[in-house]
């Protein structure tokens, strides 16, 4: 059936052409020969612009203030603003063509048109056309859009009050504030049956982001005439080429003081004071004041931010335990006791970590790096990737719920993706030149052709892999610069006096993993700021046929690209780092030229942690640092000059035009960051206990920025609906599942977990204290005289004829000299049995969690049910009311027949 659907009783004046490209009957017809005006079911079609335009009433010329949304009437609501520079070059009088031809089509839409002149306008260059819909145009859209609209106050009891109200109490709002409107049954509006909803003020019955919502629609789809043998269309398009500078809805007031103005809400001035200050990080946000000022998609994100947010908390408060577990654990470890023990640790000399140039070297002296290493691989370690595993189903099962509730009361339950995603993008309707019939509707679609698409996506895939490879390439870079510069290090530690006192603590193996993640942590944001721009790019090229496809794809390219780039080498590290080394006269080397790098004695757990700090706290701070100061400047340097204007000189539109644009891709680029950061969270937080407490302080203060910002630093977005967070949630459910696949490797593999577990109860000799001579068996012997070349120091002051290496291998004096023990393999079958039952266990908890939530509270799916048994009955009610009316009036056409049926029809409602 047609997306859009047509509407039988449209009689007004026609705009445009019906779907079969014939000319509308109106008094006003434009053609659309060979023109890229959209279809029927997506453009401005004959059943959606057929509008009555009003007279224009006189205009009142009283002095009024510039600091309004009204017209010069002070009656008429600015729904949407157009901007525009006269500038006299070569495309002038083009501009200017278009702009006439673009604003009478509008007008012809039925929208009414009031400018500003650039004399009136502050720096006296720009023009400022602001718009308003009528009532008849508002009608006739909300319905082609299929909005739901009140008919009749909610009358099912709220649910029973949560006994913890009095200890949360300190963390509500008001309640004005929460629930800024009444709750009411809705239903899709329909100009036939305008009697039946609750219409007290035409001016206020479609609330403002509504109205801007509307507006959008038509500006998005109107025609402005034609060049090269075809129709243009679309604000987009009109913005791109520079006939205008800008198109926005405007903020209801200034974000710091209330309008003077008595029929406007002032609602940005009370989400700004409610909601995007700091100083009210603790409270619950207004989300239904959120939705109603910026709309559904923009409500939906700071619901789920929030709900993210408070879960957060509890793996936070277990994290912190096991933290603190560790910590006071620390002086009991075995491992770092035998360490820094001067009698164990102190005599046993280690082989050099890298050729030639690295000495021998003592145990003891990176006493302070095992000790601190404790701090996260212990015992708390195991059971805390286990609980957050658990935690992420959790999350995602009771978000679902969450989401469900929110769909009942923000009237989303039959949301019809079909009419709001699902729409062509008037970008694929203007380059799809060829067109075939719609199987379903009929009609004469755009397409593109399959050969023309395979092309494209060749391109597409090519240049994605290009850069995954670029990613990779680099992460291989750093690698080179860790193994190349370990020497410089550990030569520079050795011989420089004043970093003596500090040697203990800073390894040459910290320092290079330090210095190894800040100079990963720049490479990434460095590719980060040329692959978005890229990914635009590719896909715009391959002109995806819906919205809903565009983002999608948009979303896997940038997900894919920032999946590898800010977690490559965290995966290097938990994973490959010191686990192909090889051992004394046999290392393992890098295109045969540096020697591949060696972990800790005391495990590559605390290098995991180092670099997942480093580059999850710097991005988190990096982030904000965009975020909140970059527009802040933007827009002070921008307003330099209007700042002290009072006033009635700097009016409402001006002082939005000054702000910042909330693009398409603005919520986009916040789901993704806090996407990456959940992914920090759960992929590695095994080697890192202390992440889910930095992740809920970062987004503490993520959601007041997010809210400071697009309260009072960005223009008000258009207004869109959404019901869930898209496909965001299947990559959320990726990450859960892949999160309990790489704790389970860390904990085995990247940890010193397994190894400690298997000497303790297999080859402990000392029942008084199992884990005393860990540390002896876990370091295996090397003949000094058995160094080639390539790899002996050049110096041996002390003579020392054996030096020892972390590995399981038989001693030179044995038969199977430097081949793997026994207790290697005991060690490698523990931990591939622990992977395979930690992975069923949690697994099998997962999917058990899973099954026993429901996805939709038993609560919320007795009211829907409830809600469209009444919407039902209110609209048969009305119906049959209007039926009898005609039977009354002696309609010939309502027989007693039509009059039985309709309420038989209501009688088996009643039953059903």
């Amino acid at each position: 059936m047609n997306r859009l659907g047509k509407k039988a009783n449209e009689t007004l004046i026609e705009m445009a052409l019906s779907a079969d490209g014939e000319e509308c009957n109106g008094p006003e017809t434009i053609s659309t020969a060979g023109s890229e005006i959209p279809s029927s079911s997506e453009g401005l079609s004959s059943t959606e612009t057929t509008l009555l335009i009003p007279e224009h009433q006189g205009i009142d010329k009283r002095h009024q203030s510039k600091d309004s949304i009204f017209f010069r009437d002070g009656v008429r609501r600015i729904d949407f603003v157009l901007s525009y520079v006269d500038d006299l070059n070569k495309e002038w009088e083009k501009k200017l063509e278009r702009r006439k031809e673009f604003e009478s089509n509008l007008q012809k839409a039925g929208l009414e048109l009031e400018t500003e002149d650039k004399k009136e306008s502050e720096d006296g260059k720009i023009f400022f056309v602001k718009i308003h819909a009528p009532w008849e145009v508002l009608i006739t859209y909300a319905e082609v859009l299929n909005i739901k609209v009140p008919i009749r106050e909610n009358d099912i009891p709220s649910t029973v009050e949560n006994p913890l109200d009095c200890v949360l109490f300190p963390l509500r709002l008001p309640e004005k504030v929460m629930h800024p409107e009444p709750d009411y049954f809705t239903a899709p509006f329909s100009k036939d049956k305008q009697e039946l909803y609750l219409i007290n003020d035409e001016s206020t019955f479609f609330s403002p982001s509504m109205r801007n919502r509307i507006v959008n629609y038509i500006l998005t789809r109107c025609p402005y005439g034609t060049e090269e043998g075809k129709k243009k269309f679309g604000i987009k398009r009109l913005l791109n080429n520079g006939t205008y500078t800008a198109a926005y809805p405007l903020h209801d007031c200034q974000y710091w003081k209330k309008a003077s103005d008595p029929n406007c809400d002032s609602e940005r001035y009370t989400l700004y004071m409610e909601w995007a200050r700091f100083l009210r990080f603790y409270k619950e946000q207004p989300l239904d004041l959120i939705r109603k000022y910026y709309g559904e998609k923009i409500g939906i994100y700071f619901a789920w931010l929030g709900f993210y947010t408070e879960m957060l908390f509890l793996a936070a408060v277990v994290g912190l335990i096991c933290f603190l577990y560790g910590l006071f654990t620390m002086d009991e470890n075995m491992s770092s006791k035998e360490i820094c023990d001067p009698s164990i640790g102190g005599e046993i000399i280690m082989c050099p970590l890298c050729d030639r140039d690295c000495e021998y070297w003592r145990l003891n002296t990176t006493c302070e790096s095992s000790q601190y290493s404790h701090l996260f691989d212990n015992v708390a370690t195991l059971f805390f990737a286990i609980f957050m595993g658990i935690w992420v189903t959790l999350f995602l099962e009771f978000w679902k719920r969450r989401q469900a509730r929110l769909k009942y009361e923000w009237d989303l339950v039959d949301f019809e993706e079909e009419q709001q995603q699902l729409q062509l993008r008037p970008e694929y309707e203007a380059k799809c030149t060829q067109k075939k019939r719609n199987p379903v509707t009929q009609e004469m679609e755009p397409y593109l052709p399959l050969t023309s698409q395979a092309v494209r996506f060749c391109v597409s895939g090519a240049t994605v892999l290009f850069w995954v490879s670029l990613i990779i390439a680099s992460m291989i870079a750093v690698i080179v610069y860790r193994l190349a510069v370990y020497a410089a290090f550990a030569s520079l530690m050795e011989n420089t006096q004043t970093l003596q006192p500090i040697s203990g603590l800073l390894t040459p193996q910290l320092a290079t993993s330090v210095t190894a993640s800040c100079l990963n942590f720049v490479i990434i944001m460095i590719l980060n700021f040329f692959y978005e721009r890229i990914a635009i790019w590719i896909t715009d090229m391959e002109i995806p046929r819906t919205h809903m496809e565009y983002e999608n794809r948009l979303t896997m390219k940038m997900f894919l690209f920032q999946f590898v780039n800010y977690y490559s080498s965290c995966f290097y590290v938990a994973f490959f780092k010191g686990k192909f080394v090889g051992y004394p006269g046999a290392y393992t080397y890098m295109f045969n030229r540096w020697r591949n790098e060696e972990c800790d004695p005391a495990g590559c757990l605390i290098e995991l942690t180092t670099q997942l700090t480093i580059v999850m706290a710097g991005k988190q701070i990096w982030g904000n640092i965009q975020e909140a100061i970059v527009p802040w400047i933007c827009n002070w340097w921008g307003r330099r000059k209007a700042r002290n204007n009072p006033e009635n000189l700097y009016s409402r539109w001006e002082q939005d035009h000054d702000l910042q644009i909330f693009g398409a891709l603005g919520l986009f680029y916040e789901y993704l960051e806090m996407v990456i950061q959940f992914g920090f969270i759960t992929l590695f937080v095994a080697s890192f206990p202390l992440a889910p407490l930095l992740a809920l302080m970062n987004n503490i203060l993520e959601i007041r920025v997010d809210s400071w910002k697009l309260t009072t630093q960005y223009r008000r977005p258009v207004a869109a609906k959404a019901h869930s967070i898209g496909v965001w949630q299947e990559i959320l459910n990726g990450m859960a599942i892949l999160s309990v696949v790489t704790n389970a490797f860390i904990v085995a593999f990247t940890s010193d977990m397994i190894p400690r577990l298997v000497y303790y109860y297999a080859y402990s000799e000392n029942e008084d204290s199992p884990m005393s001579g860990y540390i002896n068996n876990s370091l295996s012997v090397f003949q000094i005289s058995d160094f080639p070349e390539r790899n002996e120091p050049k110096e041996n002051p002390e003579n020392f004829v054996i030096c020892r290496y972390r590995d399981y291998r038989y001693p030179p004096d044995h038969e199977k000299k430097y081949l793997h023990t026994m207790q290697f393999w005991h060690i490698l079958a523990a931990k591939l049995a622990f992977i395979i039952i930690m992975e069923h266990v949690v697994f099998i908890v997962k999917f058990f969690v899973a099954w026993m939530i429901p996805d939709v509270p038993a609560d919320v799916k007795a009211k829907i049910k409830r809600e469209k048994y009444l919407t039902q009955k209110i609209l048969h009610e009305y119906e049959l009311e209007k039926l009898k009316e005609r039977l009354c009036q002696g309609d010939k056409g309502a027989t007693e027949k039509e009059f039985i049926a309709t309420e038989g029809r209501m009688e088996l409602s009643r039953a059903m």
